[in-house]
C-alpha cells in the first residue's frame, strides 16, 4: 500500500491521458500532428450505433495509432500493444501472448482481425494470437463487457486489429522493411504492394494491398538463465486484399495466412505447429438512410505439436464460419435537432474441432451460435445517450470416439446483454461519462471436457459438465479534461461476474504434472486507470499512466478470496521530445524518449493448493529515437531504434506462465526470468508511385 501510496505522490497528476494511446486519428489516418495529440474531439471509434466521436462514446475506448506502432517494439503485435493503460498479456516466452484486458483474459477477450472475431484454440495458455503483425495498421480497445456487439465471450472486451485503409486512386505503393533485435537475434523482413485503379466517372476505384513477412528468433537471454532453452519461433505470413470501392459502397475479398513454429518452453525438443487461414468477405450497400454491412468470413486453424520432429502428440483442425449482417441509419427529419442513430443485426458462427494426433485435449465438437442486436443512439444538446439489447443462444454438440475417450455431451447456452451510457460535454475541453454494460460467456469445450495433460503448460487439465454461463455487469465512470497543454483522463470500472469459471490446482499429480480442474464462483473486479500527459512546450511530452485492478470471489466457499490471473499494479512514465523539421526537410519527424515500467509487488494472488505465488515489484527503464529520412524524393525512410530493459534487470511478470515451469525429472516447479536487455532497430522504406 505504501508503494501504491508513494506512486500517487510521484505523479499526483497522474489522472489517464491514454499516456499518449490516443492522438488525433481515425483508425485509417497514417499522420499526426504533435499539436492535435493533446486534441481528443476527433478520434474516432466503432461505437455501438456505428462510428461516433471518442469524446462522445461513454464506453471506455482506446486507441493506438500507425504511428505508434510503426515506433514501437514487440515480439507480437499483443505484447506491443500490452504496455498500454488497463491491458497486460499472459506470455510463454517472448513468442506467445495473449491479451488481457483490465484483469481478464482467455476466452473472455475478443480479438477482431480483418473484421470477423479470431477464432484460434484461444482457451490454450500457450496458445498465442495467429495475426500477422505487419498488416495491422492501428488497433482499438474497448474495455468492458462487449457482448451487445459481438456475442458470447466478450465480457472482457475486445480487441479490434484495423487493417491498412485502401490507397487514393491513382497511386500504387511499394514496401520493404526490415527488423532486428539483439538478445534473441530476431530478423524480421517484410514487403509490400498496394494501389488503387480510378474506375469511372464517380470517383470509383479498384484496390488491393498484398503483403509477405518472415521472422526468425533464436533463444532468447537473460543474466540469471542465460539462454532459455527452446524458447526459438519462426514464423511465415502472407497477407492480402482486392476489391472495390465506390458511391454504392464497397466490396472486398481479404486473406491472410499464418505460419508459425515455436519451441515448447520447459520440455526439451517439442514445438508446436500452427497454420492459420482466414478468408473474409466485406461488404457493404449504402441503401436510402443508411449502409447494410455485411461481413463472412471462413478460419481454419491447424494446430500440431510434436514432442520430436518426426512424434505428433497432438493435432486439432478447428473450422470456423463467421458471419455479422447489421443495418445502421439515422431517423430525423428536423434540421435543428440531432438525428437518432440506429443499428439492427444478426452474427454468430459456426465451428467444428476434428482431432488426428495420438492425443486429444478436447473432444471433437460441433458449435452453432447466433444472435440479434438493436442499438440507438441520440444527441441532446451537450448530451450523448446510447443504449441497446441483445440475445444469443449457442449450441453445443461434443463427441466421443474409439480413438479419444472422452464424456459426450450435448448443452445450449442462452445470453442476454445490454447496455446503456451517457456522456456528458461540460465545456470544449471536459467530458464525464457513464456506462452500464452486461455481458454473457458460454464456457468453452475446454472448459467443459478437457481431459489430458497439455506439453506446453505445466498442467493436467479436467473439465466440468455442470458449468454454467457467466453473466457479467460493469458500471464505468470516466471523465477526460483536454486543453493544449495538458491531457487528464480517469476511468474507475466496478464488473461483477456471476459463475466465474477458474482453474485450480486438485493438490494430485498425473502424467508427472499437477493437476487442475474447472470450478465456478461469483466475483468482483474492481479498479481504473489514470495517467496525463503534460506538454509544456510543442514538442516536450511527459507522460505518465497509472493502472490497477483487483479481483476477488464472492461469499465464504472458497479458502482464498482473490482471483487468479490479475496483474499487477503497474506505472508507466516517458518522457519524450519531438524535434523540429531540419536539414532542409530531408529530416522529419525525428524524436528521442526515456521511459520506466515499474510494476508493484503483486501480493494478492490465488494461493489456494499453492496454484500461485507473490511476485516482487521491479522496474525496467527503456530508451527511443527515430527519424523518417526524406532522400527519395516524396518518399522516406523510416527509421526506429530501442533499447528495452536498458540496465539489464532480472525480473518476473506475474502473467508469465514461466513461472511455473515443472522439472520432469523431479516434478518441483521452477521460474524463468523475462527477458534481458534487448536493442531493436527498425527500418520501413514505402516508395509511392503515381499511376
Amino acid at each position: 500500500m505504501k508503494k501504491i501510496l508513494l506512486t500517487f505522490i510521484l505523479c499526483p497528476l497522474a489522472v489517464w491521458a491514454q499516456h499518449n494511446h490516443v492522438h488525433s486519428i481515425t483508425a485509417n489516418n497514417d499522420s499526426i500532428d504533435p499539436m492535435k495529440e493533446a486534441i481528443l474531439s476527433e478520434v474516432t471509434v466503432q461505437g455501438i450505433t456505428g462510428t461516433q466521436r471518442l469524446k462522445d462514446s461513454p464506453s471506455p475506448f482506446m486507441v493506438v495509432s500507425p504511428q505508434e506502432l510503426q515506433n514501437g517494439f514487440g515480439t507480437n503485435i499483443v505484447d506491443q500493444i500490452s504496455h498500454q493503460p488497463g491491458m497486460a498479456e499472459i506470455s510463454t516466452g517472448a513468442g506467445i501472448s495473449k491479451p488481457v484486458i483490465r484483469g481478464l483474459g482467455y476466452n473472455r477477450v475478443v480479438a477482431v482481425e480483418q473484421g470477423i472475431r479470431q477464432e484460434g484454440q484461444q482457451w490454450g495458455d500457450e496458445h498465442g494470437l495467429e495475426v500477422d503483425g505487419e498488416s495491422v495498421h492501428s488497433v482499438e480497445v474497448l474495455k468492458g463487457p462487449a457482448s451487445l456487439m459481438y456475442g458470447s465471450d466478450a465480457i472482457a472486451g475486445v480487441v479490434v486489429l484495423h487493417p491498412e485503409r485502401s490507397l487514393d486512386a491513382g497511386l500504387m505503393q511499394f514496401r520493404v522493411g526490415g527488423e532486428y533485435q539483439s538478445n534473441n537475434a530476431l530478423r524480421h523482413y517484410n514487403v509490400g504492394w498496394a494501389g488503387a485503379l480510378r474506375s469511372g466517372m464517380n470517383g470509383g476505384k479498384w484496390v488491393w494491398n498484398w503483403r509477405y513477412n518472415s521472422k526468425s528468433a533464436n533463444e532468447y537471454k537473460n543474466s540469471h538463465d542465460g539462454r532459455v532453452h527452446n524458447s526459438w519461433y519462426d514464423e511465415r505470413n502472407v497477407t492480402g486484399m482486392v476489391g472495390t470501392e465506390r458511391q454504392w459502397g464497397h466490396s472486398l475479398l481479404r486473406f491472410s495466412n499464418v505460419n508459425f513454429k515455436p519451441g515448447m518452453i520447459g520440455e526439451e525438443e517439442a514445438f508446436q505447429k500452427i497454420r492459420h487461414t482466414k478468408v473474409v468477405s466485406d461488404n457493404q450497400w449504402n441503401i436510402g438512410p443508411g449502409a447494410l454491412k455485411a461481413v463472412v468470413g471462413y478460419q481454419n486453424n491447424y494446430r500440431r505439436e510434436f514432442e520430436t520432429a518426426e512424434d505428433v502428440a497432438l493435432a486439432m483442425k478447428l473450422h470456423t464460419v463467421s458471419y455479422d449482417v447489421k443495418y445502421q441509419w439515422s431517423i430525423g427529419t428536423d434540421r435543428l435537432a440531432e438525428p437518432w442513430k440506429m443499428a439492427v443485426g444478426v452474427g454468430g458462427m459456426w465451428q467444428q474441432n476434428l482431432n488426428s494426433g495420438e492425443e486429444a485435449l478436447i473432444p471433437d465438437y460441433r458449435l452453432f451460435d447466433m444472435g440479434g442486436f438493436l442499438t440507438a443512439g441520440k444527441k441532446l444538446g451537450d448530451w450523448h445517450l446510447s443504449g441497446g439489447v441483445r440475445l444469443d443462444r449457442r449450441w453445443l454438440n461434443a463427441f466421443t470416439s474409439d480413438e479419444y475417450a472422452f464424456r459426450p455431451l450435448r448443452k445450449n447456452f442462452n445470453g442476454m446483454s445490454g447496455s446503456l451510457g451517457t456522456v456528458w460535454n461540460v465545456t470544449d475541453r471536459l467530458n464525464l461519462r457513464l456506462n452500464v454494460a452486461s455481458g454473457y460467456r458460454a464456457p468453452t469445450v475446454s472448459e467443459l471436457c478437457s481431459d489430458g495433460a497439455h506439453e506446453g503448460s505445466f498442467q493436467y487439465e479436467v473439465g466440468n459438465h455442470s458449468l454454467k454461463s457467466e453473466h457479467s455487469m460493469q458500471t464505468d465512470l470516466g471523465l477526460d479534461y483536454t486543453t493544449h497543454f495538458v491531457n487528464i483522463q480517469a476511468s474507475l470500472f466496478w464488473n461483477r461476474i456471476s459463475n466465474y469459471v477458474f482453474l485450480s490446482r486438485t493438490g494430485r499429480w498425473r502424467e508427472e504434472v499437477p493437476e487442475f480442474q474447472y470450478s465456478q464462483g461469483n466475483a468482483s473486479l474492481i479498479g481504473g486507470e489514470v495517467s496525463i500527459d503534460v506538454h509544456p512546450i510543442e514538442n516536450l511530452h511527459i507522460e505518465n499512466d497509472f493502472s490497477f485492478v483487483r479481483g476477488r470471489f464472492l461469499g465464504n466457499a472458497l479458502e482464498c478470496k482473490d482471483l487468479p490471473k490479475m496483474p499487477a499494479p503497474r506505472w508507466n512514465v516517458n518522457v519524450r521530445y519531438a524535434f523540429p523539421d531540419f536539414a532542409h526537410g530531408v529530416c522529419r519527424h525525428a524524436y528521442v524518449s526515456a521511459g520506466m515500467e515499474y510494476n508493484l509487488r503483486q501480493s494478492k494472488y490465488y494461493y489456494t493448493d499453492d496454484t500461485e505465488t507473490a511476485t516482487p515489484d521491479y522496474g525496467i527503464v527503456n530508451l527511443a529515437t527515430g527519424i523518417d529520412l526524406h532522400v527519395l524524393g516524396n518518399n522516406c525512410i523510416q527509421v526506429a531504434l530501442t533499447c528495452q530493459n536498458l540496465f539489464n534487470k532480472v525480473y518476473q511478470n506475474h502473467l508469465s506462465r514461466l513461472k511455473y515451469v515443472v522439472d520432469e525429472d523431479t516434478g518441483k516447479r521452477y521460474t524463468i526470468y523475462n527477458m534481458g536487455r534487448n536493442l531493436c532497430l527498425k527500418v520501413n522504406i514505402p516508395i509511392n508511385v503515381k499511376l
